[in-house]
């Protein structure tokens, strides 16, 4: 996914990954693109869409990447799995070069995993950025601050009827590089200006969910 901004040389790495991810899309609750593998039109004329991933605890090539952040942005088609993806990434600040090229190529699909399954769809690279990311995982809230870049929230959603200790409801079995199960969640704050987009998707759809990757 990130294939054209990461430069790890060498052989295959082994790598392992485990934290936290959310987004924030301009589709309505629920996405019909996350529902459908990619294949039914946004709510939209284009997808715009906040990915963020916190890397609670990783290696890769014995490097130790925990505690960083990536946030990946994505400008798309209506209709996602037609391709020409115009992606941009911001990297966490605390990231040292080594890790970022490291993190770069997991994130990239260069060194396998979930996200090699997405290359194929990006057809353009706006940029990467890097910034100091504030990443908060907070039960049913999760929000990304990124400077004056991005300002998210998402909560995941419980039937009224069922607050305040209901369970929140799940998407299960969906293609998606995260995880197969996903919360269903809106956003309750979202103002997104880098990479030339300027977008805001408070009220619309949001995910978020554990991953845990290795290869």
């Amino acid at each position: 996914m990130l294939v054209l901004l990461a430069n790890h040389e060498g052989g295959a790495m082994a790598w392992t990954l485990q934290g936290t991810y959310f987004e924030n899309c301009s589709c309505d609750m629920v996405c019909p693109c996350t529902t459908s593998g990619l294949t039914r039109p946004a709510d939209q004329e284009r997808c715009r869409v906040v990915l963020a991933f916190h890397v609670d605890r990783g290696e890769v090539d014995g490097l130790d990447v925990g505690d960083r952040t990536v946030v990946v942005v994505a400008d798309t088609p209506q209709v996602m799995a037609e391709g020409n993806w115009r992606l941009g990434v911001v990297m966490d600040a605390k990231a040292s070069a080594e890790q970022a090229s490291a993190l770069g190529a997991v994130f990239g699909g260069q060194a396998g995993g979930p996200m090699a399954g997405l290359a194929p769809l990006v057809g353009e690279m706006m940029g990467m950025e890097t910034a100091a990311i504030e990443y908060v995982d907070d039960g049913r809230r999760h929000s990304l601050h990124v400077g004056d870049l991005i300002d998210i929230e998402i909560e995941d959603f419980v039937a009224p009827q069922l607050l305040p200790d209901g369970d929140v409801e799940m998407l299960t079995g969906m293609f998606h590089p995260a995880n197969s199960t996903l919360t269903v969640a809106s956003a309750t704050r979202s103002r997104v200006s880098v990479f030339g987009l300027d977008f805001a998707n408070e009220g619309k759809n949001g995910h978020s969910a554990p991953f845990s990757w290795s290869a």
